[in-house]
């Protein structure tokens, strides 16, 4: 079978579970696993409290809704830097299903969609988009989307409708009035125009933008001062006059100041651009004013230089990372206003967002407390960088993709073969918790061409789906041989050293060892590496450890995809490793056991300097390859001194000798994904197996990722050092 791969992060400490524990482990894992009903008053969607989500969309739903499909996705903004991208989900039975995570603390947007083109709202999630009609959106509860949530029921303020004209024709905006808002009284209010970016509308700003929640959560930690907010449309014809008529209209129905100093404009993306145009072209209208991702790159006169920093009180920019069209813009804004003299802020370069709602909360949650008081930090944002220079990739076609900066940015680009296509993607290991996720890219001429990042440091995987097909980036020179269209690229760092390749000359080597299978009746071949210095007369035969892949791969696997080579060669020259001989064979046979014991060790030990003493041997595998690794176990206890496995259960207890396993086995280590690994709960059982029989094992809890290379590199790493030691 072909297994989807994902990865993650790996915890420490070793410990034993009781079966108690794991009895409560495997209650929530069915909680969260389980298959629903198909009906479509089920929820589709379920989030826990430590933010996966789980997705079931009944297929039945699908069919009658948009007809029969090949594929469903889940699109929503669970991208590198919160960017669109799309979750594929999995049929199983009467249901498409996927559970990704664990998602940042934030709002999240998403819709249904089937073949790239038939989009579905999901029937059982209430919320809504008003711009958006097949969006929903949901929560994940956490300390930095604190401001994000609902006020107390009655403490915050309220939003209404504010109808104008503009040339005869009748427009609208919303109008947001702080807790304890008084209409009459000796002091009026100042007044924030809030806009929205050109595709968008002023229900956005509620919508996605979270403003109401912002709003009244400054307001209750009187983070704010009480003003009234006036969100518009981003999609005005005359924009100066359409401000003009929407400032009056505000100020005769609400109880606001007219005179700028008690004035504000702000916008995001083109609004933003609005915004800055507003203030700096005709100062003195605004007091302040704020550019979330705006893309003014007019000249600024320094002939308005002194009008401007006589007139406005603060002018504040915001940009996302280099994935926000602003960034440039930004770039070329500030070296604008510094050589025409003119005073500003900059919040600095939000890492880990484009231009997007979740840059844009913050933006407004940053820009908020700054109007209309005092404040003594002008600085940037906790956490934002300096602007570093214009973003400039290489021109199209001049360069092998994926291109790579050194902060973890990558750009993909298609040759020119797919000119045609209508729907291009990269699908790769870069959501949360290592799961693939697909990022759309966009037509450039005769190409398609993205930015994705930043990237942790780590070792990505990846393939281009072009019209839901699968293709081979084939600029990209690396190769996976069980998935001839993957390629791979390592973004480098502290985090994947171990991954990365070791000076040239100090490693150890990694040979094809080619053996006969009297099981599959045909010669084969197995990879084995030899640490470095290996020496075949050496008076005591080296340890070996025997690592298998699993379903769907074979014995190029660990090299290609796992990085067994670059992982062994880093702990060995730390010292952190034993020397000793790593055989990975082809277990994809009908009896490993006996190929294991008749084909694969004997021809090691034939050409390799290596031991056939069990307290000298170990054996480990991945998924169906730690299924192979337990039935080793059963049928052969004490043959192998270390055993571990990495995603697979134990099964069944039946006639296991447990007293044998314990006698003759130092060392059993266990290895699983999150609730994300399909195999999950069959683990949790098995624990509760290994408790009853009374056999010892350590398991470390789990590896946070899904069923992929991410948590059985990160496996392989805590494993490997423990090997021969006892």
């Amino acid at each position: 079978m072909t297994l989807q791969y994902h990865g993650g992060v790996r915890p420490t400490g070793v410990r034993r579970l009781s079966a108690a524990i794991v009895a409560g482990v495997m209650a929530i894992a069915a909680v969260l696993l389980a298959p629903r009903p198909a009906a479509a008053d089920t929820p589709w969607l379920d989030v826990s409290e430590d933010g996966y989500a789980s997705f079931t969309v009944p297929a039945a739903y699908v069919q009658a809704n948009v007809g029969q499909v090949s594929q469903v996705v889940i699109e929503g903004n669970f991208g590198p830097s919160f960017t669109w991208a799309e979750f594929g989900l999995t049929r199983r039975g009467d249901a498409w299903s996927g559970v990704l995570g664990p998602l940042k603390p934030g709002l999240y947007y998403y819709q249904v969609t089937g073949d790239d083109t038939k989009g579905l709202k999901d029937p059982t999630n209430g919320t809504g988009v008003a711009s958006k009609p097949l969006w929903s959106t949901f929560l994940v509860q956490g300390d930095s989307a604190r401001l994000l949530a609902d006020a107390p029921q009655g403490q915050g303020g309220k939003v209404e409708t504010l109808t104008y004209h503009v040339k005869n024709k009748e427009r609208s905006a919303l109008v947001w009035t702080p807790p304890g808002y008084q209409a009459k009284g000796p002091k009026g209010y100042p007044v924030l125009f809030l806009r929205s970016g050109d595709d968008g509308t002023a229900t956005d700003w509620l919508d996605l933008g979270r403003a109401k929640q912002i709003f009244d959560n400054l307001s209750a930690q009187g983070a704010m001062a009480p003003m009234v907010v006036v969100i518009g449309d981003g999609d005005a014809s005359d924009d100066d006059k359409e401000l003009k008529d929407l400032r009056k209209a505000a100020a005769d129905k609400y109880h606001v100041l007219r005179d700028p100093a008690h004035q504000a404009i702000a916008g995001v993306s083109e609004g933003g651009t609005r915004a800055l145009r507003a203030a700096l072209t005709t100062p003195g209208r605004f007091a302040y004013v704020g550019s979330f991702s705006g893309l003014l790159e007019e000249s600024v006169s320094r002939a308005d230089a002194n009008a401007i920093n006589r007139d406005v009180k603060l002018v504040r920019l915001y940009t996302g990372n280099v994935t926000d069209p602003a960034y440039n813009a930004t770039n070329r804004l500030t070296k604008a206003l510094d050589e025409a003299g003119i005073d500003y802020e900059f919040d600095g370069v939000n890492p880990d967002a484009g231009a997007n709602w979740s840059a844009w909360q913050e933006n407004l949650i940053d820009f908020v407390p700054r109007l209309f008081r005092t404040v003594s930090d002008h600085g940037p944002s906790a956490g934002h960088g300096p602007l570093k220079g214009e973003f400039d990739p290489p021109a199209a076609g001049t360069t092998p993709t994926p291109f790579l900066t050194e902060d973890g940015f990558v750009t993909f680009e298609t040759t020119t073969d797919f000119k045609d296509a209508q729907h291009v993607t990269v699908w790769a290991n870069w959501a949360p918790g290592g799961s693939w996720l697909r990022v759309p890219l966009s037509r450039d001429g005769d190409r398609w061409r993205g930015t994705v990042g930043p990237l942790d440091p780590w070792f990505y995987y990846y393939r281009v789906i072009v019209d839901r097909v699968a293709v081979k980036d084939v600029s990209n020179p690396t190769k996976v041989t069980t998935e001839p269209t993957w390629s791979t690229f390592l973004i480098p760092g502290e985090a994947s050293r171990l991954l990365s390749d070791v000076p040239d000359g100090q490693g150890g080597k990694v040979e094809s060892l080619t053996y006969r299978s009297n099981v599959a009746n045909q010669d084969r071949t197995a990879l084995v590496w030899t640490p470095p210095g290996y020496d075949p007369d050496r008076a005591e035969p080296y340890p070996v450890f025997y690592l298998q892949h699993g379903g769907g791969q074979s014995y190029t696997d660990w090299v290609e995809m796992g990085r067994a080579k670059q992982i062994l060669d880093h702990q060995f020259l730390d010292g952190d490793l034993v020397p000793m001989v790593v055989v990975m064979g082809n277990g994809n046979v009908s009896n490993f056991t006996k190929e294991l014991r008749e084909n694969i060790a004997p021809a090691a030990r034939a050409r390799y300097n290596i031991s056939s003493d069990p307290s000298q041997q170990a054996l480990a595998g991945l998924s169906m390859g730690g299924g192979h690794t337990f039935g080793v176990l059963k049928a052969h206890p004490g043959e192998f001194a270390y055993i571990a496995a990495f995603s697979a259960g134990f099964g069944s207890g039946a006639g296991v000798d447990a007293e044998a396993i314990n006698n003759g086995t130092k060392l059993l280590r266990l290895y699983v994904g999150d609730q994300t690994d399909f195999v999950y709960p069959s683990f949790m059982a098995s624990l509760n197996t290994l408790n009853d029989l009374g056999i010892r094992y350590e398991f470390d809890g789990v590896t946070p990722g899904p069923h992929g290379w991410d948590v059985w590199q990160k496996n392989l790493i805590d494993l490997a050092p423990r090997l021969f030691k006892r």
